[in-house]
């Protein structure tokens, strides 16, 4: 039976057109690979990869594109809303079919080895290939970002699982690891107030009191010809706090300070069932059953 694992690099460049193609080009040289989205966000200046395919391939492909990030990107350049600690910030291993999270975790260390020899970056395993457990979650190993980093990395409690303990020249640091799908959620408020976004932010987050699997914080984005605030939301466990719930209290929380929801947007793919499950929400659907789905009847 076939195997298929699912790999979302993340990257420190969203506004070079140029550094993003030659990133991708890096995963569809690989055999049995499967490049399925390319999703560029100047205002964080990031962009998300993703790919699908077999598990070797899959890791192959994540060494190639973090290789070519290397090449192109320097850190000490980068500018963006979003957190970060290095060119390829972060790549994480998802079981997609016949793949045990083990499995997973076993291509996560694997890669990290990889890096840290063959490119001479740090890695640092988050989730469930964290080897100590204070750094499963993203959030403390990306802790003082890049900047802050460069002076924490060699206090014992901050050093990498793999590779030297100080930041690459230009690329900085890596994050490697294995998880469960997580959906990359922000929404957007009519309002240039950031403080705002923050204060939602901190109403739904989990490590604040908030949902539970809802990782989120408030920035300043640029749309259109304007700056506006963005709660921009991880959500690591879909099924456990669905996209519907968060966004009704983000819209609460916002008419509180007499502000509007402008929108809301999913950066990379999402499972259908993520949307299903809000579609049943919002149309009070009854006895709803995926099997209804058409595509899934064809």
């Amino acid at each position: 039976m076939s195997k298929l694992v699912e790999c979302v690099p993340n990257f420190s460049e969203g506004r070079r057109p140029e550094v993003i193609e030659a990133i991708a080009e890096a995963v569809r040289q690989v055999a049995n690979v499967k490049l399925l989205d390319v999703k560029a966000d100047p205002s964080h200046n990031r962009v998300v990869v993703t790919f699908v395919g077999e598990p070797q391939a899959v890791k192959q492909a994540a060494f190639n594109c973090c290789k070519k990030a290397a090449e192109l990107i320097d850190m000490e350049k980068h500018h963006g809303e979003h957190p970060r600690i290095g060119a390829t910030d972060v790549i994480p291993f998802i079981p997609v079919k016949n793949v045990s999270m083990e499995e997973c975790v076993q291509l996560a260390d694997e890669l990290a080895q990889e890096i840290a020899t063959k490119l001479n970056i740090p890695v640092y395993l988050y989730e469930e290939a964290a080897k100590i457990p204070g750094r499963k979650a993203l959030p403390d190993i990306r802790k003082g970002q890049y900047e802050g980093l460069k002076t924490e990395i060699s206090k014992p409690e901050r050093r990498p699982d793999y590779g030297p303990a100080q930041l690459h020249p230009t690329a900085g640091a890596t994050v490697v690891g294995a998880r469960q799908f997580l959906i990359a959620y922000n929404i957007n408020l009519d309002t240039s107030d950031v403080n705002i976004a923050k204060k939602i932010a901190n109403s739904i987050r989990e490590a604040k009191g908030g949902y539970k699997y809802v990782r989120a914080m408030g920035i300043s984005v640029r749309l259109g010809d304007r700056d506006i605030a963005q709660v921009t939301i991880n959500m690591v466990n879909y099924q456990g706090t669905p996209l519907f719930r968060v966004f009704e209290t983000v819209k609460s929380e916002a008419a509180r300070y007499g502000v509007n929801v402008l929108g809301s947007e999913i950066i990379g793919l999402t499972p259908m069932q993520a949307l299903l499950n809000a579609a049943e929400f919002y149309l009070r659907l009854d006895g709803f059953d995926r099997k209804q789905v058409l595509e899934d009847n064809l």
